[in-house]
């Protein structure tokens, strides 16, 4: 190493240019801007979306559809995952953190209970719906229901 080759670090030496100090200083008049429209002016920004004066694709996209409010959603959870569940870990009565604790829900869900698969064992179930075929099911084999 020689002090010929010494150089500072990356990145710790700013250009000091001197912007649109006169002709002579070969950044005068534009100030390296260029000439005219908005990029060149003070003040310039652009809103989100904005495609240079052309319908933006958020107006061009026909929009259909609604969106309730007020809609209810609930995680469907099947009479067949109850009865795995119940025969797997012998369990006679099953709630709402009962599903949590194996995973069948997350804790923010609303439970469903549907009819799809077999129930055969005796299982009393709380959940916060159930189909009227699932209700059925489940005292037709001598267990209860129970809403939260």
């Amino acid at each position: 190493m020689d002090l010929s080759t010494l150089k500072p670090a990356e990145g710790s030496v700013r250009n000091n240019k001197r912007l649109g100090r006169g002709q002579g200083s070969g950044t005068g008049g534009t100030a390296g801007k260029g000439h005219k429209g908005a990029k060149s002016r003070s003040g310039n920004t652009k809103k989100r979306g904005f495609e240079g004066g052309q319908m933006p694709l958020q107006r061009r996209v026909p929009k259909f559809g609604f969106k309730n409010i007020n809609r209810v959603e609930y995680k469907a959870v099947n009479l067949a995952r109850l009865q795995e569940v119940a025969e797997k870990n012998n369990l006679t009565d099953i709630s709402v953190d009962i599903m949590i604790a194996y995973g069948l829900i997350t804790k923010s869900d609303l439970v469903k209970v549907l009819a799809k698969g077999e129930i055969k064992s005796k299982i009393n179930v709380t959940a916060h719906a159930f189909s009227q075929k699932a209700l059925e099911a489940i005292e037709a084999v001598g267990g209860t229901i129970a809403k939260v």
